[in-house]
């Protein structure tokens, strides 16, 4: 069965930092492209990190670019998101994704979906 698990979410102040963690198993997905999605209440759920399975090349959302780092750890087949500079509008449900074909910014190219951390930010 295939899973993949956030960790790490919490409550922060302005300005803190957060370290997000998904592990991967069931099967090695160290050929997928895998992502970071947030969704805040009564909102579409938003793109914010992908990271390739070949290169670890990196795209980011705008919302989070010089802020948020994604990288992964093939070996334990989990990626992570260091957050920093957090802002009151970063609070969501954080989820992370995987889809082997693109590094895609829309949920509906993801195949694979955590059950989502919850990160809140206070001002």
């Amino acid at each position: 069965q295939v899973q993949l698990v956030e960790s790490g979410g919490g409550l922060v102040q302005a300005g803190g930092s957060l370290r997000l963690s998904c592990a991967a198993s069931g099967r090695t997905f160290s050929s997928y492209f895998r992502a970071w999605f947030r969704q805040a209440p009564g909102k579409e759920r938003e793109f914010v990190a992908v990271i390739s399975s070949s290169n670890n090349s990196t795209y980011y959302g705008d919302s989070v670019k010089g802020r948020f780092t994604i990288s992964r750890d093939t070996a334990k087949n989990t990626v992570y998101l260091q957050m920093n500079s957090l802002k009151p509008e970063d609070t969501a449900v954080y989820y992370c994704a995987a889809n082997r074909l693109r590094g895609s910014v829309r949920p509906r190219d993801y195949d694979f979906w955590g059950q989502g951390t919850q990160v809140t930010v206070s001002s």
